[in-house]
């Protein structure tokens, strides 16, 4: 659709608007010199919708020697 002015967009907003949901192509309009971007929401990440889980908390070098016999949960996990 390119770049409109805010005028154009007052005169045909929902038709905009229906587009940009449906592409999801944003469309650009200029207001006072400046230039304002109209976008559908972007779906969460695939990373954003993962269970959080324990970190392990230690510098990598400590972790290289640890047998497994050696690791306790509790202590290791925060």
């Amino acid at each position: 659709m390119g770049k409109l002015t805010l005028t154009t967009l007052r005169e045909r907003l929902f038709e905009v608007a229906d587009r940009v949901i449906e592409t999801g192509i944003p469309v650009a309009i200029e207001r006072r010199g400046k230039t304002l971007l109209l976008s559908a929401e972007a779906p969460a990440s695939r990373l954003a919708r993962l269970k959080r889980r324990k970190l392990i908390r230690a510098a990598p070098g400590l972790l290289v020697g640890v047998k497994a016999g050696k690791w306790h949960e509790a202590r290791n996990l925060k």
